[in-house]
């Protein structure tokens, strides 16, 4: 696992500043999320880290080593899934691999010795399209794991689910990540979901760091933390700010 750090990062577009001086740390472990309202800036700061945009000032630093401007060296997974439908699942999966320079043999046997931890095991020569939502969100994220297996940058990935199945895929998330030694930031709009989720919480305003909020509670949260005082006064403190 490595550390992500974020320096005195800023960007503008056509002179109208999106970030000013945003300073983020991921330390070893963490699952760390970033809130704020749409259009805040939130995914063009993940396109700083991952390395696909130059920041106007300011440096993305990988365990010391500055990975500005540098694709390929922290994992980025979007919204959508962005399965192939003409592939396989276990080539989708195996891709980064792929495009690492293994031959599609051994990528494909290097990426299903995951797929049992993943709980994709039988799906190798399935098609997306006759996987549920949330298999389908476990591919990417296995896919997205074999690109980098330190850093994973997550935007919105569970916001098409439905409510039962993303209850579930949060429980899992956390247990394989803890597994797997993954180090996760994640951007989405839903505030319970940081709270649940979340080891510490940024909150994005302006184009700033308004806020860093640290989550006390030991993960994975009880079932009915969503149901306590110290929830809604997280969720208090997170809309004061928003």
């Amino acid at each position: 696992m490595k550390e992500l750090r974020v320096e005195n990062v800023s960007k503008a577009f056509n002179g109208t500043p999106v970030l000013e001086d945003v300073s983020i740390v991921l330390r070893r472990g963490e699952l760390v999320s970033l809130l704020g309202v749409s259009g805040g800036g939130k995914t063009t700061l993940f396109n700083i880290i991952s390395g696909l945009m130059l920041p106007d000032q300011g440096r993305v630093f990988l365990d010391g080593e500055d990975v500005t401007g540098k694709p390929g060296r922290i994992a980025y997974m979007l919204q959508k899934d962005l399965l192939m439908p003409y592939r396989t699942v276990e080539d989708n999966v195996a891709l980064p691999l792929i495009l690492k320079g293994q031959k599609k043999k051994q990528a494909r046997a290097e990426a299903g010795a995951y797929f049992e931890e993943f709980g994709l095991e039988g799906t190798q020569k399935q098609y997306p399209a006759q996987l549920s939502g949330g298999m389908r969100q476990r591919a990417a994220l296995l896919r997205t794991y074999l690109f980098s297996r330190d850093v994973a940058l997550l935007d919105e990935p569970f916001s098409a689910l439905d409510t039962l199945t993303k209850s579930a895929i949060h429980r899992w998330y956390l247990a394989v990540m803890e597994k797997i030694r993954l180090s996760t930031f994640f951007i989405t709009h839903d505030i319970d979901e940081a709270v649940l989720l979340s080891d510490r919480i940024y909150l994005l305003g302006g184009g700033r760091i308004t806020e860093e909020l640290v989550i006390r509670e030991s993960k994975p949260r009880a079932e009915d933390f969503n149901l306590t005082v110290e929830f809604l006064d997280y969720k208090k403190r997170i809309l004061e700010h928003l």
